[in-house]
């Protein structure tokens, strides 16, 4: 019978039967102490324990706790253990007394200097358009067949979850304030603050506490879309306090880049980025009850308006044209036009663009590059010296680029194939270099077409070319009669169609 049945049979007869303590305590054999108890609670009382003691452990558990504090200075793999503990008291204090004990004052000790592990959290409430979170994370993607590390930029709203992503190929500043731009262009507003960590294209240093010395252009960003800027502790200690992107990016990454994506250009993969965004709307987060988009519907009107004037996110810089008509930005090379040799020009920095101005005019525009080192080399920018120095053309870096991205056709290498077989290496290949020059003034489709229309008629006159390109492109020209082609062997015999048409027009008209 178990202790908690006695109770109850002796409350059952006194409340049954009327019996006295005395009574009750002589039918269940028990103590009149007992008795009351029953009568003060249904529970029984807890057993009590004599409190056991360690003699033999007394004079050296100071000892212990000493060791252990210090401890907490060392690294972790340098500290003691229970066994040698255990070791150095018999070594060094003479003391006898089994490991086992030890072991036990050990683990006690333990628990009574032991720090509780992390820090306390408190939950928060978010106010609509009150609050978002910035950070970027790292991740892989396949462009163009190549593997490549990029980063993600992630802004997320605090009340509603809702999320925007870009992919760059760096965290530059430039790409931190694109993201910016991008983010409160989707969202339609912008937050009345937003939370970072200490990253380095906004804080240019930490200061005690919360205090930063912020980089001149991030607090031009800030001004110009009216927000606050709050810091989270620098390290681990404070990746806490924007739980709400880190996971986010997490959540983001091991669904939508998993496996590693594939795209043709980064412009490509941020546009499936922008579909996934658009797709997690439906989703709805831990704890919350509606969806993104319906939380993120009734957060849109809070949120702070637009600017009407656009902020400018790129960085300018003056580089000097090499010898080689290059500038060399940020350790990679880019063409400009030859004439613009020995000048120095211009540049402004995007996060995907690089745009050389001279003269306040755009003469060069590319694609930017990351890896230390490249060269981006456009053929058109080479045209006038490849006039002087043909021969320069058919092993030169910037005609393998243009044949790399597809602006060199397999057109242009039969229209020059065909020059260089009529006029020779040097005259054909000036052909060509006239043909390439009318793309300035046409559009390059439009030559192509001249170029294969000249080809059907035998000849690689650069003026055919011209003319044809012209009608293609939607000039009103006579038709093209060419003269002394002597290789073809199939001209088309003379007809006289035409004028019996305008005769036959004439007759009608009287």
């Amino acid at each position: 019978m178990t202790r908690v049945e006695q109770f109850e049979r002796i409350r059952r007869d006194r409340r049954l039967e009327g019996l006295s303590i005395r009574a009750l305590a002589k039918k269940h054999k028990v103590h009149r102490r007992v008795v009351r108890e029953s009568f003060a609670s249904a529970v029984p009382p807890p057993r009590k324990e004599a409190p056991r003691t360690a003699p033999v452990m007394g004079p050296y558990e100071e000892t212990i706790r000493e060791w252990l504090i210090a401890d907490k200075d060392v690294p972790k793999k340098q500290r003691h253990t229970a066994r040698r503990i255990w070791t150095r008291l018999v070594a060094e204090e003479g003391a006898s007394v089994a490991e086992s004990t030890v072991r036990q004052a050990v683990r006690r000790i333990r628990a009574e200097i032991a720090q509780p592990e992390g820090e306390v959290m408190v939950p928060q409430v978010h106010q609509p358009g009150h609050e978002a979170e910035v950070d970027f994370g790292e991740f892989w993607a396949l462009i163009a067949g190549v593997m490549v590390k990029l980063w993600i930029f992630s802004l997320r709203l605090s009340a509603s979850g809702r999320a925007c992503h870009r992919a760059f190929a760096t965290q530059a500043q430039e790409a931190f304030f694109e993201g910016h731009i991008d983010a409160f262009d989707r969202i339609g507003g912008v937050p009345a603050r937003v939370r970072y960590d200490n990253l380095k294209p906004a804080v240019a240093r930490v200061l005690l506490g919360r205090d930063r010395i912020e980089s001149d252009r991030f607090v031009l960003l800030r001004s110009h879309y009216g927000f606050d800027s709050f810091y989270c502790r620098p390290g681990v200690d404070g990746a806490h306090e924007k739980g709400g992107v880190e996971g986010d990016i997490g959540w983001f990454r091991r669904n939508h880049l998993v496996p590693v994506p594939r795209a043709a250009s980064l412009a490509e993969l941020n546009e499936m980025l922008a579909t996934w965004d658009h797709d997690d709307l439906a989703r709805v987060i831990e704890g919350k009850r509606a969806t993104i988009g319906v939380e993120f519907a009734a957060e849109a009107p809070l949120l702070g308006a637009l600017p009407t004037e656009h902020f400018d996110a790129a960085r300018h810089v003056v580089a000097r044209v090499d010898t080689k008509s290059r500038v060399c930005v940020r350790q990679c090379r880019y063409s400009v036009p030859a004439s613009l040799i020995g000048r120095r020009l211009q540049v402004a920095i995007g996060a995907t663009e690089i745009t050389v101005t001279a003269d306040g005019l755009v003469v060069a525009s590319h694609e930017r590059l990351v890896e230390r080192g490249d060269e981006s080399l456009q053929l058109d920018h080479y045209l006038e010296v490849l006039v002087k120095k043909p021969g320069a053309l058919s092993s030169s870096v910037p005609l393998a680029q243009a044949r790399a991205s597809g602006v060199f056709t397999p057109v242009h290498d039969a229209y020059w194939d065909e020059a260089r077989r009529q006029l020779g290496d040097r005259k054909g290949t000036g052909a060509l270099v006239e043909a390439l020059l009318l793309a300035r003034s046409l559009p390059a489709d439009a030559v192509i077409t001249g170029m294969t229309a000249a080809l059907a008629l035998c000849t690689v006159a650069p003026e055919v070319v011209a003319i044809e390109a012209r009608r293609a492109a939607g000039d009103q020209l006579a038709p093209v009669v060419p003269i002394g082609t002597p290789h073809c062997d199939e001209r088309p015999p003379p007809t006289l169609a035409a004028y019996d048409g305008l005769l036959g027009r004439s007759e009608v008209s009287q």
